[in-house]
């Protein structure tokens, strides 16, 4: 397998994993939760976390290095709006994961009580993350440029 192919490979394999765990995490997510629901979706956010720098990386390797010219990607609107929205996903993050961290620790049957904007929150990045596989396909096709 030659390194273009291995590098969307994991690039594509990224944006699975970190579209599985925020599905996860609406899926589990209730007004109230155990400490160790909580604790379980801190995990998911961290194997969301983790696999986001993958698809940045893969990203960006793609980008500058070994996909299509720099040129093709940096003159496409689609190509900003899409790392726009990628940031906005990563930026909106940040509330979920300060909750999670927050309230994983203590009995794991203790019940804590969700803000109804973490769940909304979750709600939006997955709607997101929907969008931003269009747009990449419509640049990949030479739309916007």
């Amino acid at each position: 397998m030659n390194e273009l192919v291995f590098t969307r490979y994991i690039h594509f394999i990224g944006i699975l994993i970190v579209f599985g765990m925020v599905l996860a995490e609406l899926v589990l997510v209730q007004k109230e939760l155990k400490r160790s629901v909580i604790k379980r979706m801190f995990v998911f956010d961290g194997i969301y976390g983790a696999f986001s720098l993958v698809v940045v990386g893969a990203g960006l390797y793609l980008w500058l290095g070994i996909g299509k010219s720099a040129e093709f990607y940096t003159s496409n609107p689609l190509m900003h709006a899409k790392v726009g929205l990628f940031i906005l996903v990563g930026v909106l993050s940040f509330w979920p994961t300060v909750f999670y961290f927050k309230n994983r620790k203590g009995r794991e049957d203790e019940v804590v009580k969700v803000p109804a904007y973490i769940k909304r929150i979750i709600q939006i990045e997955l709607g997101l993350l929907i969008i931003i596989p269009l747009l990449a396909t419509l640049m990949a096709q030479g739309v916007g440029l």
